[in-house]
């Protein structure tokens, strides 16, 4: 196994955005309180932020004219959510107890919470909001887990590990929000020789031509800047992360918006997402790579 399963005492943390871009970010994710996070976090405590993937159960859906279809719809849409956290868990290869994996841009916690329970092993979160640390903190304490989960407000591209330290890390949705090669650079720090980066995340495709208007507009409803696939490969090659696995998982994405765009939780992304999908200038990809 690989990793040293603590974190360093003495590396320092970074409190505050270095940034006027990152203090917009970290004031955007400390005022979002979107129904869409928190009534499907209500489902299970999992607190995700980010998609979903596979086909939808419409039996357990039921018929729109059910009282309880909406409960169930929410449940259903939350069920996809935790696939997509299940499917990049089972990317990261194999992680002992002794290991300790990084969440950066954790959100409110759900994918650290998962990755604990499935390998027992430390997980600490990375994010610019103080309110989404505290929630993922408290969640923590909530489940008995805070000697193992933590989550602490810090830039993503100033980690705060010593070299070689983590066996495994990850950004799930949350790469479109910084540079990539700061970012590999950094992950490619932190990792132990060997070590397994993932990342699942939306990227505009280099076939398109350039950004589409869907694309853009996702941007400007995130504030953030989204990639192409190939930057992310480029980066990667440049900062010694070497992809063992790439996966196309636009298909798998579209039943779940396809069935959140029926919901009463829409927040008026729904269809820029679902037409760039259509369209091909939108690819929901999953990329596994090996420290070098």
């Amino acid at each position: 196994m690989i990793g040293t399963g603590s974190t360093s005492t003495s590396a320092p943390s970074i409190p505050r955005p270095q940034t006027p871009y990152q203090g917009d970010i970290a004031r955007y994710w400390d005022g979002e309180a979107r129904p869409v996070n928190l009534r499907l976090g209500d489902v299970d405590g999992l607190y995700h932020h980010h998609y979903g993937i596979g086909d939808v159960d419409h039996a357990a859906v039921g018929a729109s004219d059910d009282a309880r279809h909406e409960e169930r719809l929410i449940a259903e849409l939350h069920r996809l959510e935790s696939a997509q956290a299940d499917c990049l868990l089972d990317h990261l290869g194999p992680i002992g107890r002794d290991d300790t994996l990084v969440d950066a841009g954790c959100g409110r916690g759900g994918s650290m919470v998962m990755a604990h329970q499935r390998f027992g092993c430390a997980v600490e979160g990375l994010t610019l909001s103080a309110k989404q640390a505290d929630f993922a903190n408290s969640r923590a304490e909530d489940l008995g887990i805070a000697d193992h989960v933590h989550a602490r407000v810090c830039n993503m591209l100033h980690m705060p590990f010593d070299t070689g330290q983590i066996a495994a890390s990850w950004n799930n949705e949350s790469s479109m929000y910084v540079d990539l090669n700061d970012l590999f650079a950094e992950h490619a720090r932190v990792l132990a020789i060997g070590g397994r980066y993932v990342t699942i995340t939306g990227c505009w495709n280099p076939r398109y031509g350039q950004p589409s208007k869907w694309v853009s507009q996702i941007n400007a409803h995130f504030e953030c800047n989204i990639h192409s696939r190939r930057e992310y490969l480029r980066a990667m090659a440049d900062n010694r992360l070497v992809p063992q696995t790439v996966i196309d998982l636009t298909a798998a994405t579209l039943p779940y918006w396809q069935l959140r765009a029926t919901s009463s939780l829409v927040t008026g992304i729904e269809d820029a997402f679902l037409n760039s999908y259509r369209d091909g200038s939108f690819q929901y990809l999953l990329i596994a790579a090996d420290r070098i």
